[in-house]
């Protein structure tokens, strides 16, 4: 028998979460659990929800984390899409990284400040020659009147850059969202779960539990 959406259930038991358990520093204990997604063979790791707000009407989407250093967390994007406007406005920002195989959950919250453009140009060119046209050929969230005319447009660029360099297009960039809030979660059985919160004092990070 089919069970409905409200019968959906799932007992966590993998592990538990104490606050002797982490490190002081949360970056650091997140790239600990990061590293521990990526052994567990999770796909896309790094896929992080994106929450950004204007005028108090939230959007969310999914980017992938592409960086993280003593500043924090960089992902790539376009400037002129919904939610580069939206930064452009309303630079706070939340991130959420979900492993389910590891009933774990990572929250970050923070202001969010664009990437020198060298760096930028850097991972750019880093990237695979079809992802990087297809970063020119896109101006993201805008109207398109078909997909055929988004594929002329490729193709046309696939052809002119071939075996040239490709630009880094003006309305594309790296971001750094620089962290005030981390958040851990573990989950644990009778929804008992353990939750550990990080937040930036007076430049010190202060550790706390949160009840479930």
């Amino acid at each position: 028998m089919k069970l409905s959406v409200s019968d959906l259930r799932r007992e966590y038991k993998l592990m538990a979460l104490d606050e002797s358990d982490v490190l002081e520093n949360p970056v650091e204990q997140f790239k600990i659990w990061f590293k521990q997604a990526q052994e567990s063979d999770i796909i896309e790791p790094n896929a992080m929800y994106l929450a950004t707000a204007v005028g108090g009407r939230p959007s969310l989407r999914t980017v992938l984390l592409k960086g993280i250093d003593e500043k924090g967390f960089r992902f790539y994007t376009n400037y002129e899409s919904r939610k580069g406007r939206e930064l452009q406005e309303n630079p706070y920002a939340a991130l959420c990284f979900h492993w389910g195989e590891l009933e774990r959950q990572v929250r970050i919250e923070g202001r969010v400040e664009k990437l020198p453009q060298k760096i930028t140009k850097e991972y750019f060119d880093s990237r695979p020659f079809k992802s990087r046209v297809g970063a020119l050929a896109s101006r993201q969230s805008s109207v398109v009147s078909s997909r055929k005319e988004l594929e002329d447009t490729y193709s046309a660029l696939l052809k002119k850059y071939e075996d040239k360099e490709v630009p880094l297009p003006e309305f594309w960039g790296g971001y750094v969202l620089i962290p005030d809030v981390i958040e851990f979660w573990q989950g644990r059985a009778g929804r008992m779960h353990d939750r550990i919160e990080y937040s930036l004092e007076k430049g010190r990070w202060e550790k706390k539990r949160l009840s479930p």
